[in-house]
């Protein structure tokens, strides 16, 4: 079996380039570069039956032992959390936890948007930037990813950000901008990783994947796309937030169940200038790692 690819990222607090210790590194290789592998991921693993099965595991009240071992091996803050770990009735409770008012401090500045989770994100101005991250050949399909040909057309040439949540991550997903939520739409499907190995493989599991649609209506920035894309092991993706009311910049919106995850950003053409930082690593095809409520762009203009 070959090596572990090697999944580097720029950190925005450190100032360095960092290698991300992967949660079941062995078993991703596996699924995802062997052929026998290859077999279970399409006879079984990306099956939502299977992630469903995994995440009724992480309910279960024996789960509890694995959040010990989890917080030493991966090196998770506990001084944020809202409750103490030894509190939580499964892995999933601990999975899914909320942090301690101001952990997350929000960007008060009106005329810019902030990162929806804490993760290793990738941003482009253009969405025709995107396929040049990944495999030569693979097409950026926005028609299937939004499940809406019109709407597709009106954001073809906007902005797109795609963060990635890994299983370390906190992670709830909050509101970008200050604006008027529309109902949550299900655009149903399978449940491949999104991690950067099974990405550069075959782009399309964005648009495979079991995913949420919301619209925010926003003053400064237009109509912002905001999507949940659900991965291998994520039990389900909750929304937390009430439809048809007005969200706050950094507003709670929702969570994802036990696995790896991604949130994407779409804006309207001209509504945003992307933080150079993020426009920077991203062109050298590498994740820029922040959190919730740091600065992601500010509005065009």
């Amino acid at each position: 079996m070959s090596a572990p690819e090697i999944i580097r990222y720029f950190n925005r607090y450190s100032g360095r380039y960092e290698n991300e210790q992967v949660y079941g590194a062995g078993w991703m290789r596996w699924t995802y570069g062997t052929s026998l592998g290859r077999l279970a991921l399409e006879a079984l693993v990306k099956r939502p039956m299977f992630s469903q099965w995994y995440g009724w595991r992480m309910d279960r009240s024996r789960s509890r032992n694995k959040i010990a071992p989890f917080i030493r091996d991966f090196g998770i803050n506990t001084d944020e959390f809202a409750q103490p770990p030894e509190s939580f009735q499964s892995f999933n409770e601990f999975f899914y936890r909320r942090l301690k008012p101001g952990a997350r401090p929000i960007d008060p500045d009106p005329n810019c948007v902030v990162f929806p989770a804490d993760g290793r994100h990738l941003g482009f101005p253009s969405i025709s930037g995107v396929e040049a991250v990944f495999v030569k050949g693979q097409q950026f399909n926005l028609p299937r990813l939004l499940g809406d040909v019109d709407l597709a057309k009106r954001y073809a040439d906007g902005a797109l950000v795609l963060s990635r949540l890994c299983p370390v991550d906190y992670h709830r997903f909050h509101f970008p901008a200050a604006g008027l939520a529309s109902r949550t739409a299900l655009l149903n499907g399978l449940l491949y990783s999104v991690n950067p190995v099974a990405l550069r493989r075959n782009l399309g599991y964005l648009w495979e994947n079991r995913r949420t649609l919301t619209r925010l209506e926003t003053e400064r920035f237009g109509q912002i796309l905001i999507l949940e894309i659900g991965a291998t092991n994520v039990g389900s993706i909750v929304q937390t937030y009430k439809p048809g009311a007005t969200a706050s910049k950094g507003d709670e919106k929702g969570f994802f169940r036990f696995g790896g995850s991604s949130t994407l950003v779409l804006f309207e053409p001209g509504r945003i200038r992307l933080a150079e930082d993020l426009v920077h690593y991203s062109r050298e095809r590498c994740e820029l790692y922040a959190r919730v409520g740091d600065r992601m762009g500010v509005a065009a203009g």
